[in-house]
């Protein structure tokens, strides 16, 4: 075993322990609303719950943490957590055409009844988690992910491949919306029979490959016009790190079970540059966003990034059995567990400034479901390598 797959399972055994000792029982008795249902969408650093309005796009990513806990070694009450959080987005954000809205109030009332293509690409993927986590409920839940899926089809289906951000077409179209319907897509092939998911998986695989990608640093743009021509001025020149660990991933596992190299070739360019470009040595982090010629655009460095790298480096480490990834993995795991340190365990800070100090501010919710995701995955490939 290489020092560097040791450091890396050490840091494993860390992230676990926090999640199952710290991450869970925390987000389930304190963040989850027992009183109204559903999930609150902050904890304060004090541990206490903060009410506000909940979007659409946080509560399939608290399903989608608690469906997963049970593989990642918590005994507390998941099962319940996962039908906790599915019945208070099933009663308050789905719409007549059985659609998802994009944000309620407390008691569960809309306030923004629009139908986000980021949105039902959660809602979706949270919904492969309940199929695949709660068999009684597999049938209910693909029969909820297939309204979705075909009425995004039907009514928002772009004319080269790919989806539309709304109905009617509003520019700038999106990559990001269309990562999370790949890792969706990627979910449901994997546990149903249905082709719909692998050729939707194949064609947005595709699109990325052919659209999304700056020639020169086969980095990944986020903001295109209506032709998927990047858009214009400094909107189209943007690449997020985090996004090329993220698509790097997805392509990484779509290149396997397509069987196609070129798929693999330009994830690991993605990860790659990600990794060179995109971390800021002194902190130890990935930022948040450069321009297609590596110019900084934000030196902040939220904590979504760093679980990407993570889980980027690891599956790298697995396919290519190149150790340097392995390094990388430790690193970017060293790098999660400093915005990890809060004075309540379980918690987390989000915003690590250029001056190495974090924004304090409440947990947000939405970080759990990219937290969870990259100690599962981390656990998986060491657990294999091992």
């Amino acid at each position: 075993m290489t020092n560097a797959l040791a450091n890396a399972a050490r840091l494993r055994d860390r992230l676990k322990t926090w999640a199952v000792e710290a991450a869970y029982p925390i987000w389930w008795e304190v963040g989850a609303d027992h009183a109204k249902g559903g999930f609150f969408e902050k904890i304060d650093l004090d541990g206490q719950a903060v009410e506000g309005p909940r979007r659409g796009r946080v509560l399939p990513r608290q399903i989608y943490a608690y469906a997963i806990a049970g593989e990642l070694g918590w005994s507390g009450p998941w099962r319940a957590a996962v039908e906790h959080g599915l019945a208070f987005f099933l009663s308050a954000y789905r719409r007549s055409d059985g659609q998802f809205r994009t944000l309620v109030g407390p008691n569960g009332e809309s306030l923004d009844d629009t139908a986000d293509l980021y949105d039902q690409a959660f809602a979706i993927f949270a919904l492969a988690a309940v199929a695949a986590a709660l068999p009684d409920r597999a049938e209910e839940a693909r029969n909820l992910a297939v309204i979705v899926r075909d009425r995004l089809m039907s009514e928002r289906k772009h004319p080269v491949a790919g989806f539309h951000q709304s109905n009617p077409p509003t520019a700038p179209l999106q990559s990001n919306p269309h990562m999370h319907l790949f890792e969706a897509m990627l979910a449901w092939n994997a546990i149903d029979p249905d082709p719909t998911w692998r050729a939707l998986a194949d064609e947005i695989a595709e699109l990325a490959l052919a659209k999304f990608l700056h020639a020169e640093t086969g980095m990944v743009r986020e903001f295109f016009d209506l032709d998927w021509n990047p858009a214009p001025g400094v909107e189209g020149r943007i690449c997020e790190p985090g996004h090329q660990f993220e698509w790097g991933w997805l392509l990484l596992r779509w290149g396997q079970l397509a069987g196609r190299a070129d798929a693999t070739t330009a994830a690991l360019k993605m990860i790659d540059g990600g990794e060179a470009q995109g971390v800021d040595l002194a902190r130890g982090v990935a930022i948040n966003a450069l321009l297609d010629d590596y110019a900084v655009h934000d030196d902040g460095a939220r904590l979504w990034p760093q679980t990407e790298r993570i889980k980027a480096a690891v599956l790298a480490a697995e396919i290519t059995r190149d150790p340097k990834y392995w390094v990388m993995a430790a690193e970017g795991a060293q790098g999660l567990l400093t915005y990890l340190r809060t004075p309540i365990p379980g918690l987390w800070r989000d915003k690590y400034l250029a001056d190495e100090s974090f924004v304090e501010e409440p947990a947000p919710a939405s970080s759990f479901y990219h937290i969870a995701l990259a100690i599962l995955e981390m656990d998986r490939v060491v657990s294999g390598a091992w």
